[in-house]
């Protein structure tokens, strides 16, 4: 073993490098070669799987006679020919083309079978000599004419074709893979069946190996439907831009991360301005984005005024696994594929976008009409939805693959298909957004006022994610740590990125509470209460309101109200009061006029979301009830109950001198005295039961009340208010069917109910 490894190190190590004294100064230039041959090794070894197997004894270092400025590869084997502009100076252009002829004197040993290969060679001496970046600096070149200048001068000897080889390196986000097989064919032995093509080596984007579609909840942030390798990141194209528009508009059109977009007048001829007839004289940012006019975006760069790196927006992209910020408006825009994103990322991205920028949706879903999607026969299903397509091509102009990104009002759908433009399968996406709401129910959003029985500033929250708060418009990145709410939501809403916001206060849960949805602040207006509504310090806050509002999807809604209201309950039972409780999110105006339902028992109880479980789903799917009110339900169940309260309570609710009480039809009726002729009033008052239980905080609406000196005697059964749905009751109801149940509780309700 010892003795093999002696042989592949001295097989493996560096020649001697000879200097003739026409290159100056000679041991600096013999270290410098030194190094440069180490550091080739060391990609060709990283690459190839192995050591090279052979090794120059020597190699010559001489100055070039009348060398051309495009002279490529034009040394031999053992010989390298250099240019000094400056005598005695081994200046960076020096260096470079010393890392460069190096790269060929290995490949011509330890490569014999690819001597003849010029493009192989060149590909291989300009991926690992660090040029690179100085030709990135050129104008730029689409990848097709790049192609074209590479296979016009199959020696790659001029300067337009290194140009253009450069081009089609760069399309890669590290080293070639093209160069890569290739290599480990040079370490096994392979043979060259065949040189090195622009086809091969264009190749170098990494591809999907299969479709992949991902849809997400606008509202909850939920995975609900994932198909691929859908956390895989691949070139974007074209599908970034709206993030460009965001960043260089403010959300009410105003500038943002820097001056306005231009008007810019389209250059004729120009392969990035063809984008459509009947482009105007003067073309806008909008009608840019829609018409996904690369030329536009190129000239916005040159003036010097549109946004580096997606300004604002490049942190969220980073956070979601875009894999590096572009260096410039080619890379950005995807005519350069030397970044990537998966769709998962790309969907997280989108629901930040249109929680902060709704007026880049609405401008986005003009792309159906008069954008890249426009004139196909599914473009009417798509009225009304964003969407933003990109393609990623090679070298032959060829789809590589296609995105299409599509917002409506509650989903977020990435697709992606290799080999495919995006016009060729949109119609799979109107089908897909029907195909999860036929899935799963209830996907449109619900809203709740949160928290509000707690001091504003003692509630914390934390995203596990990437977590962002809105700020007119723009994202500003917030700490992994828990931070105060009321500060997160001060100027717009909070968003949290595959992950829900964890929720915790004094004396709450260890841990807090799982909220997956958009936390905003929306102070309630002050609060009055009626005559008779209860006014201890819980009943004034439950009345008046959050200063926090959370918006999740009606489904997630509902089963945390059921996982707070009786965790238990199962079946028919379940499905029952889910259908109640998704329908009193929608009448929250008697509970909160103008404002969302509470999380309160004054509403319905809420803690947070949980895991949806089949009875929510089953419940949602099913039609609307049809009482328009607000539907009571309660614990209940038949166990008895009796409990004193001091009549100077009772009275604090209902005003003095009572000498009557009675229960009926879900209300307390009462009478008074007139303090003076000892007279009851002749009126019948009233209020809803509910009120009075809630005041007094009994077990459930009496069904009896006595007096007794200084105190009141209740008397009852079950737990609750005692109207509309009882659960235990329903609970002991089995074989029968959630409608049945519904139908027992609330077949003649008002279809109207009075104000608490």
């Amino acid at each position: 073993m010892g003795w093999a490894v002696a042989v592949a190190v001295l097989l493996s190590a560096s020649p001697t490098f000879v200097t003739r004294g026409d290159v100056t100064p000679e041991a600096d230039l013999r270290k410098q070669a030194q190094a440069a041959w180490t550091a080739v090794e060391t990609q060709y070894t990283a690459q190839a799987g192995g050591l090279p197997t052979r090794a120059p004894a020597t190699v010559t270092l001489q100055k070039g006679l009348a060398l051309p400025p495009e002279r490529n590869a034009q040394g031999r084997p053992g010989v390298v020919e250099l240019r000094q502009n400056t005598p005695g100076v081994l200046d960076d252009k020096l260096r470079t083309a010393l890392r460069h002829e190096l790269a060929h004197q290995l490949l011509w040993w330890a490569c014999p079978a690819s001597s003849e290969d010029r493009l192989f060679h060149e590909a291989f001496a300009l991926t690992v000599s660090g040029e690179l970046p100085a030709w990135r600096e050129a104008p730029y070149q689409s990848l097709s004419r790049a192609a074209k200048e590479v296979a016009n001068a199959p020696q790659v000897d001029t300067s337009r074709a290194r140009r253009g080889l450069a081009r089609i390196l760069g399309e890669h986000p590290g080293f070639p893979a093209a160069l890569t097989r290739r290599l480990r064919q040079c370490h096994d032995g392979t043979r060259w069946a065949s040189p090195l093509s622009v086809e091969e080596l264009a190749d170098v984007a990494v591809l999907a190996p299969e479709a992949a579609t991902v849809v997400v909840s606008r509202h909850s942030g939920e995975v609900l439907f994932a198909e691929g390798d859908v956390r895989r990141a691949v070139p974007y194209g074209s599908t970034l831009k709206p993030f460009l528009y965001a960043a260089g508009t403010g959300a009410t059109g105003a500038s943002s991360d820097t001056a306005s977009p231009p008007l810019l007048a389209p250059r004729p001829g120009v392969q990035e301005w063809a984008c459509g007839a009947g482009l105007p004289a003067k073309v806008d940012a909008r009608v840019a984005l829609l018409r996904s006019c690369n030329g536009y975006f190129l000239d916005w760069e040159a003036t010097g005024r549109a946004p580096r790196a997606f300004g604002h927006w490049g942190p969220v992209l980073s956070a979601v696994g875009l894999t590096g910020l572009p260096e410039d408006m080619t890379e950005a825009i995807g005519l350069r594929s030397a970044h990537g994103l998966s769709p998962w990322g790309m969907a997280q991205a989108y629901r930040l976008l249109a929680e902060a920028r709704p007026d880049v949706l609405a401008l986005l879903t003009g792309n159906v009409e008069e954008g890249t999607l426009s004139g196909l026969s599914t473009s009417k299903a798509l009225k009304g939805v964003a969407t933003k397509t990109g393609t990623v091509r090679d070298a032959a102009s060829r789809p590589q693959f296609g995105w299409i990104a599509a917002v409506d009002a509650d989903l977020v759908v990435v697709a992606v298909r290799p080999g495919k433009m995006p016009r060729h399968f949109a119609d799979e996406i109107p089908a897909l957004l029907a195909r999860v709401r036929k899935q799963t129910a209830g996907l449109e959003s619900a809203h709740v006022q949160v928290l509000g029985l707690l001091p504003s500033a003692s509630v914390e929250a934390r995203c596990a994610g990437a977590g962002f708060a809105l700020e007119d418009g723009a994202p500003r990145p917030v700490s992994t740590d828990f931070s105060r709410l009321d500060a997160l939501t001060a100027k717009g809403p909070a968003v949290c990125l595959g992950s829900p916001w964890r929720v915790r206060f004094p004396d709450g849960p260890d841990g807090g509470r799982d909220y997956a949805g958009v936390f905003s602040g929306s102070t309630p207006p002050p609060y009055r209460p009626p005559p008779g509504v209860p006014t201890t310090p819980s009943a004034l806050k439950a009345r008046r309101g959050s200063d926090f509002v959370f918006r999740t999807t009606r489904v997630q809604y509902t089963a945390g109200v059921i996982a707070a209201e009786d965790v238990t309950l199962q079946g028919e039972a379940r499905v029952a009061l889910a259908r109640v409780v998704a329908h009193n999110e929608r009448h929250a105006t008697t509970r909160h006029p103008g404002r969302a339902v509470c999380d309160t028992t004054h509403c319905q109880a809420f803690r947070g979301t949980v895991r949806m479980r089949p009875e929510e789903a089953r419940a949602l799917k099913l039609p609307a009830l049809k009482w328009d009110a607000w539907l009571t339900f309660s614990q209940g169940g038949d166990t008895p109950w009796r409990e004193s309260r001091p009549r100077a309570q009772v009275e604090s609710l209902l005003g003095t001198r009572l000498v009557s009480l009675r229960f009926e039809a879900g209300r307390v009726r009462y009478l008074r005295t007139d303090g003076e002729a000892g007279a009851p009033y002749e009126e019948a008052r009233s209020l809803p039961c509910d009120t009075l239980r809630a005041g007094l905080r009994l077990p459930s609406c009496p069904q009896r009340a006595s007096f007794d000196g200084a105190q009141v005697l209740f008397e009852g059964q079950g737990r609750g208010h005692g109207e509309g749905l009882d659960v235990e009751a329903a609970k002991a109801a089995t074989g029968l069917s959630s409608e049945v149940l519904l139908e027992r509780a609330y077949g003649a309700f008002p279809v109207t109910s009075p104000a608490p």
